[in-house]
């Protein structure tokens, strides 16, 4: 199997005069956590859609797993969870995990456990009988989540994944990441948190659509000669800002 999971080269992509990536590389080695943190409309979310093949480049060349993307057999081996919940409100949680680990081939045999390892992960075992209809915004986050996990993927792709999750539960949730990274599982993850970007193994800084920096976060504080990652990513747009005003 391949040692990197995802390796983009040159990744450009536009909508209309509007440059939204600009020649982006990135490789995402197996067994790490990756971080992509930039404000919003830098691009994350649509290098992610190019990674993941639902988004086609304009230049570049994107592979996931040593295979050119777009490409349906491995779109179907990523736990992908997207910035906006996708689930159907008029059934139950434990449905939602049934249909989506359905869709995504669990095996039958498979399918009940995975549903509750899945659930347990994200503290949504006692309501997971309940509609979605009636689950607040964090717990659709969960479930989202849940549904990223079901299929045990080798690589999870994650778009803010805990956006209106509450304190304790991140702290978890991350514990459980980094079990998932000590298994030899991957995860591209966008972040606005700060201490959730320290806790990746490499960060990308994005910013306009082109990458500022990326490295460690010990590697970019040491760069930068700051002491936190926000201090880093800071500093880095105002050199960006500089060098655009000198041209």
């Amino acid at each position: 199997m391949t040692t990197n999971y995802v390796e983009a080269q040159r990744v450009s992509k536009s909508f209309g005069q509007h440059q939204v990536l600009d020649q982006i590389d990135l490789t995402v080695p197996a067994g790490t956590i990756y971080g992509l943190i930039g404000p919003s409309g830098a691009g994350k979310t649509t290098l992610i859609k190019s990674i993941l093949g639902m988004e086609a480049v304009d230049g570049g060349e994107v592979h996931v797993m040593g295979t050119l993307m777009p490409n349906r057999a491995v779109m179907a081996q990523i736990g992908y969870m997207a910035q906006s919940d996708a689930l159907y409100e008029t059934l139950t949680g434990r449905e939602n995990l049934k249909f989506f680990g359905q869709l995504m081939n669990v095996p039958k045999t498979k399918l009940a456990q995975m549903i509750d390892y899945a659930a347990n992960l994200v503290n949504l075992t006692t309501q997971l009988d309940q509609r979605v209809s009636g689950y607040s915004g964090g717990m659709k986050r969960r479930l989202s989540l849940a549904i990223a996990l079901i299929q045990d993927p080798p690589l999870l792709v994650l778009d803010e994944p805990t956006v209106g999750i509450d304190p304790e539960l991140r702290q978890q949730i991350w514990a459980e990441l980094n079990k998932l990274k000590t298994g030899g599982k991957s995860m591209l993850v966008t972040t606005h948190v700060m201490d959730e970007a320290e806790r990746c193994d490499y960060l990308m800084l994005i910013r306009h659509g082109i990458a500022l920096a990326q490295g460690t976060p010990a590697e970019l504080k040491q760069r930068y000669h700051v002491e936190t990652i926000e201090q880093v990513f800071l500093k880095a747009g105002r050199l960006q800002d500089a060098n655009n005003g000198n041209r």
